[in-house]
């Protein structure tokens, strides 16, 4: 009896710290995702659709770069520190991150000096000679913000998420300042998109300089990276092929889609103008649920690893089930927002009525787009990186199809089309997948409940706010609209057995005064 009580008691302090580690994540990771979303706010209004066009293609390249040079490592690194901790080798934790950092310097610090050396046929890629500039600024940092994910990536694997969230923000914040510093006050010749460009390479040298000092003063070790070079390539590369594909569709995407554009007959101009809208305006909104879902993955990834490694089908089996229903709430709570109210948030927050029509029309993209986004980290935690290596793919070839065909008949919508049809399919691929290697997912039943809610909240909060529209200003007609909404959530997740808002609200009224 009394080992019973023992590991009940154990369990439920577990499940405490989990969810403690993943609130102090969340918060830091709203308050960088936050900070970045008013930065491409001011960016908008500052550089323009065509000027965030331009920045956005710089972006999208250089992402193809030091996603081949490091992307796979940081997960490889946290689950290789999470085994050697499970079989107390401290050795084995400096060996994996020497080898780490060895493999990433060496391939960034090559690709940079190539792509110095042969600048000039390089330039040719971008369609604008501006994206062109603007890439060769970020690309000195490569090497710096590479050899960073690898540090970062040791955090993770030791769980040390306060020092990972923090750096992460300070980044953030050191952008943030250095372009609105250098937007606002310095008035020389060099353009705005430039000054954009120069703030993001001061933040990757601020973020390498933290994490290093960071990571020797609290005693991390770097050892002979012998016997971790290969082990660490061979379940680094599924990861790094599935991110460089990825990045590589996202660059062929901002090529080819404004020359699909063009095609169609709209002009250079308007078509970097409407990638621009899609890229720089209605992404961000549709991306704010992966602060949230991006600190359940970084808090989960390593226990579920050690769970993996440990044999523990039971809480492996758990943690999978609240990770995918906490990430279907989270996108729930936004999609009905996002359809009664899009047209007024795009106009809002950019002054840009086509940017608040597209947010409406693709809000529902947001539920596959959150599974796609979890399950992939979890897939991945449990040795799967091939398997959503070729998920992916197909979800790349329904992408790519779409941008192709459509944008004749959907304009920019093209794009949006296809992310749609791309993250459908690979969330269901994802789901099938967990199913085999997990059992039987229970999360299913709580989807349909869910998409049950959310269409109806949708529908609801549309007409509210058609009619508030008829006799009040656009903003009170806004606002109301989403403080009906929100409270029509609140009802309906209770009504519907998803979630009951004042659980957790009692629970903590009662620890404060039991304190």
């Amino acid at each position: 009896m009394r080992r019973l009580i023992k590991r009940c008691a154990g369990r439920i302090e577990y499940t405490m710290d989990l969810y403690r580690t993943a609130a102090i994540v969340t918060v830091f990771s709203a308050l960088e995702h936050g900070l970045g979303f008013l930065y491409r706010i001011i960016l908008s209004r500052t550089l323009g659709p065509e000027g965030l066009g331009i920045y956005q293609v710089a972006l999208t390249v250089f992402a193809v770069f030091l996603t081949v040079a490091s992307s796979g490592l940081p997960i490889t690194l946290s689950r290789a520190i999470s085994k050697h901790r499970a079989r107390g080798n401290p050795k084995g934790e400096a060996a994996a991150t020497s080898a780490a950092v060895l493999i990433t310097f060496s391939v960034s610090a090559t690709m940079t000096a190539l792509l110095f050396l042969f600048r000039t046929p390089f330039s040719r890629i971008f369609s604008d000679p501006r994206s062109a500039d603007l890439f060769f600024i970020l690309i000195p940092g490569l090497s710096f913000t590479c050899v960073y994910a690898i540090v970062r990536g040791s955090f993770w694997g030791n769980k040390r998420f306060f020092a990972y969230s923090l750096i992460e923000l300070i980044e953030e914040i050191v952008m943030i300042a250095s372009g609105v510093y250098m937007l606002v006050f310095v008035h020389t010749g060099v353009p705005d998109v430039n000054k954009a460009a120069i703030a993001v390479l001061v933040s990757y040298l601020s973020s390498f300089a933290l994490a290093t000092v960071y990571f020797f003063a609290k005693g991390g070790k770097l050892g002979s990276p012998r016997g971790e070079l290969l082990p660490l390539l061979r379940s680094s590369v599924p990861v790094t092929a599935m991110r460089t594909s990825s990045s590589l569709v996202n660059s062929l995407i901002s090529v080819l889609f404004p020359m699909r554009l063009m095609a169609a007959g709209f002009s250079s101009a308007r078509a970097m103008s409407e990638y621009g809208i899609v890229g720089g305006m209605v992404m961000p909104v549709l991306m704010i649920p992966s602060s949230l879902i991006g600190s359940i993955a970084l808090v989960l990834v390593p226990e579920l690893s050690e769970c993996h490694y440990r044999g523990e089908k039971e809480k492996l089996s758990a943690l999978v089930k609240k990770a995918l229903e906490t990430t279907l709430l989270i996108a729930g709570c936004l999609v009905p927002l996002f359809i009664s109210c899009g047209e007024g948030i795009g106009v809002f927050l950019y002054s840009n009525a086509e940017s608040g029509k597209l947010i409406a029309a693709s809000a529902l993209i947001l539920v596959p787009m959150s599974v796609t986004m979890i399950s992939t980290s979890i897939l991945n935690s449990l040795n799967c990186e091939r398997h959503t290596l070729l998920i992916f793919l197909v979800g790349a070839a329904c992408m790519l199809a779409a941008v192709w065909f459509l944008p004749a008949r959907l304009g920019s919508g093209a794009l949006l089309a296809g992310m749609a049809c791309d993250h459908c399919a690979t969330a269901l691929l994802s789901l099938l997948l967990l199913a085999k290697k997990t059992g039987k997912l229970h999360s299913v039943s709580y989807f349909f409940r869910l998409l049950a809610a959310i269409l109806l909240l949708s529908g609801l909060g549309t007409l509210l706010r058609s009619g508030l529209m008829l006799v009040l200003g656009y903003l009170p007609a806004l606002a109301l609209t989403m403080l009906a909404v929100l409270g029509g959530e609140a009802a309906l997740l209770r009504l519907f057995g998803l979630f009951d808002v004042a659980v957790p609200l009692r629970k903590f009224f009662r620890r404060k005064i039991a304190a």
